[in-house]
């Protein structure tokens, strides 16, 4: 539509990759916020800020105000995708945060659809939400008691007696040391990000097959993604049967409870769903002999597969870093936005160049090769774990949060 109103040709790709760099820039720097500030005010004020910046879209005359104006926006509205995966680790019990994410998904899943009709009462609801992250909370309660009872030595072992600018350099720096420091994470950024992109290439592959070749309609167009949507909400509507599968895992004798890796066998039967849609609709989309119906089934194992990874891979990392949750995820949705915003620019070249055909069975081939990662954390990913300094650092921190939880986490300095 953008493309007919503006009279412009291809670089209305342009709109997904601005859409995804300000994804990734924002959440780059609204997961380590909330995790100073608090998740509730960088969530308001980040919403806030997206509203300003989403009205002037509606008086844009060119493409440039457009990209400008969305990267804004999507920058400041990335709060709600970089602090919301921190937020249920803050109040989801461990075993049940696959259930929740697959509620949440929801959201991000159906924006487009139901965005307009509730997003001005969702903004009402979110200034009314309470703080969830742990720490911010036992430093205001430190900082009450200190105000309360004058008593300058209530303190929580989450203060640091650093100056705001250092504060804000660690925090802001940690997602960008994890992406590189992290085996967990690289590997995750990469498997993810490929996974991503390749889905966003669908917004390439499918009104090429089905507007430019088989002659439908702008309207009609939009119809052959049911198959993707279907697949994931089948996805979603499986997760009880999901949740006995992790369950029948051997449980950590640390923590009581099924490890992190038995949401790997999830993402394990994902990775392999994922390619066979991909070539299902490789050679079921040309030529227009075949039925339409094939290559819009061919979208259900895709979906279904892309939100597997999305949800368990997510949980995954989700458990594995628990108090910097939100600085892992923020890793990954940079890595993520910015190969989803990479690989659509090359998209339309790519199925003129070697066709539908090739083109898809191509993206089948790399899904294919990316398929070994899961499954060697599946088998390894406990070994890995130990050896992560940061994550003994993260186990260490809730030994001592646990000691300390008759005192609701505070403490005097004279009983240190």
């Amino acid at each position: 539509m953008i493309r007919q109103i503006l009279g412009i040709g291809q670089h209305v790709t342009l709109g997904v990759t601005t859409y995804l760099c300000g994804l990734a820039v924002g959440a780059v720097l609204s997961a380590p916020l909330g995790e100073v500030y608090g998740r509730k005010v960088v969530l308001v004020v980040g919403m806030f800020m997206f509203i300003v910046f989403l009205i002037p879209c509606n008086f844009a005359t060119t493409i440039s105000q457009i990209l400008v104006l969305r990267f804004l926006g999507t920058m400041a509205g990335s709060v709600s995708i970089a602090n919301s995966p921190g937020i249920l680790v803050d109040v989801v019990p461990e075993e049940s945060r696959a259930l929740a994410y697959s509620i949440w998904s929801i959201g991000p899943l159906n924006g487009p659809v139901f965005g307009a009709v509730i997003g001005g009462i969702s903004f009402a609801m979110l200034c009314c939400i309470k703080e969830t992250y742990p720490p911010v909370i036992l430093r205001r309660q430190a900082n009450e008691l200190r105000l309360k009872t004058g008593d300058v030595r209530w303190w929580s072992r989450h203060e640091q007696n650093l100056p705001l600018r250092e504060m804000l350099r660690v925090n802001l720096s940690r997602p960008l040391k994890m992406t590189f420091h992290e085996p967990i994470i690289i590997f995750f950024n990469v498997y993810i990000g490929l996974i991503y992109g390749i889905l966003y290439l669908c917004f390439v592959a499918y009104p090429y097959v089905f507007r430019e070749i088989r002659g439908w309609t702008l309207g009609l167009s939009g119809l052959a993604f049911l198959g993707i949507g279907l697949g994931g909400l089948l996805t979603i509507a499986a997760e009880p049967l999901i949740k006995r599968m992790i369950r029948s895992h051997k449980p950590d004798p640390g923590t009581g409870s099924p490890p992190p890796e038995c949401m790997m066998s999830i993402v394990c039967i994902a990775s392999v769903l994922i390619p066979i849609g991909q070539l299902w609709f490789s050679w079921t989309c040309l030529p227009t002999q075949i039925h339409w119906i094939w290559p819009i089934l061919a979208g259900v194992p895709i979906g279904a597969g892309n939100i597997a990874v999305f949800i368990y891979a997510t949980t995954y990392l989700a458990n594995t870093y628990e108090l910097y949750a939100a600085s892992a995820l923020a890793s990954n949705t940079v890595v993520r936005s910015v190969l989803g915003g990479v690989l659509p620019l090359i998209g339309t070249r790519l199925y003129q160049r070697l066709g539908a055909n090739w083109a898809s069975s191509l993206l089948g081939f790399l899904q294919i090769a990316i398929i070994p990662i899961p499954f060697v954390f599946y088998w390894y990913g406990d070994r890995i774990r130990k050896r992560s300094s940061l994550i003994a650092s993260i186990q260490e921190e809730k030994t001592r949060n646990s000691l300390l939880h008759g005192s609701g986490g505070l403490l005097r300095r004279d009983e240190c």
